[in-house]
């Protein structure tokens, strides 16, 4: 069976052969205008001009596979299709009637569709590989791969600033809480994103604000609230720790904290341990200035490496852990770390609240850093290098991993500049 989404791509491109349409009925069919795909519920084509017979109508087209289709998706008792003008189908095996009892003229295309084209799109959706036109890639225009990448890159950061916004919401529209809270997520990358997310519910960002000039009472708040601090700790520094924390925890009675087992360090190299990455965090939040304000300032990779490259405490210049004195120097938190707080929380903040206040600029601005920032090098990045899809800079390589999870992964070659153009292909 033809899938709907070939005969949507079928439709809205016009790729059949229109020589002497019929309908089913018998009449001529002359398409004046196929309308535009319409993405949420009722027809799959609206405002289409269709000459019928004697007549010009106007109205919507709806595409099913077989035309019993209508009958099992209950459109003849559905209102919002007495509009449809046109049933275009692969197989006609059925009447068609509105909810008045009129027919409607059915349009079969399984003739008048070249074989390449099916042939083409068969090979592409049953290929058995995540990117199903690997084989192909190589062929397309440079130009065109670079709009694709352009495009998902746009919706990748669209999709990532609903995120941000959704907070924002949540938090009474406190674009600083909501920064925070996302830049500790960011923190804690994949492994250890949802531990770091609870940790900024449990130590709000006005909390840690009122001691932005005292680095060591970060640190006990967060490493407090994290689980890290115990009783019969590891050494003299956490001890200090645990008794300011217990201060504060009383002032500002928080919440009971996280456990020390809920936080991941298997299969980690020590530069990403979480105990050192609170660390690092606390030296970011060691500043009067917030995070939100210094988010909007970021407009390089030069500014946004000098906002947030911030130093660690003394003990963390040695340890890794809580009483674990590391054998080297410590390293401080790296551009390629910095780079990805751009990536993943000051351009999505940066698009979020441009929406939220209608100003471009800000949407702009973030789209200019990471066009300055560096690819990623990631497995998708790599995977898509393989077929020879290259990126160079941040912006392009999140449009590739929007283009690998949701156009690759899915097979919508159909969706895809890159698809598309390898099917029309003869």
């Amino acid at each position: 069976m033809m899938q709907e989404s070939f005969l949507h791509f079928v439709w809205q491109h016009q790729y059949f052969d229109k020589t002497g349409l019929c309908a089913s009925d018998g009449q001529p069919v002359n398409i004046i205008r196929p309308g535009f795909h319409n993405m949420n519920s009722g027809p799959d084509f609206g405002e289409a001009t269709i000459k019928i017979g004697e007549l010009d109508w106007r109205g919507s087209v709806e595409i099913h596979s077989r035309s019993s289709d209508w009958n099992v998706h209950g459109h003849t008792k559905d209102k919002a299709y007495d509009n449809v003008i046109l049933h275009v189908v692969w197989e006609d095996d059925a009447q068609v009637l509105r909810n008045d009892g009129t027919e409607i003229p059915t349009l079969t295309l399984s003739d008048r569709v070249d074989p390449a084209l099916v042939k083409k799109y068969r090979q592409l959706i049953n290929h058995t590989s995540d990117i199903p036109c690997e084989g192909y890639i190589r062929q397309v225009n440079e130009l065109l791969i670079q709009s694709m990448l352009d495009s998902t890159a746009m919706e990748r950061l669209y999709q990532k600033s609903e995120e941000a916004g959704m907070l924002s919401e949540r938090n009474g529209n406190d674009w600083e809480e909501t920064t925070y809270q996302l830049f500790c997520k960011n923190f804690g990358f994949k492994t250890n994103a949802d531990q770091f997310m609870r940790l900024a519910e449990l130590v709000p960002f006005r909390i840690l604000k009122k001691h932005s000039n005292n680095l060591q009472q970060i640190e006990a708040l967060l490493f407090g609230q994290a689980g890290f601090l115990e009783e019969g700790s590891r050494d003299a520094y956490s001890n200090e720790l645990l008794k300011e924390f217990t201060f504060l925890h009383h002032k500002y009675q928080l919440k009971e904290p996280l456990s020390r087992h809920q936080w991941k360090f298997m299969r980690l190299r020590p530069a990403n341990f979480p105990t050192l990455r609170i660390a690092q965090l606390a030296g970011i939040l060691s500043d009067p200035s917030g995070l939100f304000s210094r988010a909007v300032e970021v407009k390089s990779k030069k500014q946004l490496l000098h906002i947030f490259k911030k130093g660690v405490g003394n003990y963390w210049k040695m340890h890794y852990q809580f009483g674990r004195e590391a054998t080297a120097d410590v390293s401080l938190i790296g551009a390629g770390s910095i780079e990805n707080i751009g990536i993943n929380t000051v351009a999505p903040v940066l698009i979020a609240y441009g929406k939220s206040i209608d100003d471009q600029g800000y949407v702009d601005q973030a789209v200019a850093l990471l066009q300055e920032l560096a690819t990623e090098n990631n497995k998708i990045t790599r995977t898509l290098k393989k077929c020879g899809i290259v990126t160079r800079t941040a912006f392009e390589s999140q449009g590739a991993i929007q283009l690998y999870n949701h156009y690759c992964l899915k097979k919508r070659c159909l969706s895809c500049k890159i698809g598309v153009d390898i099917i029309r292909r003869p």
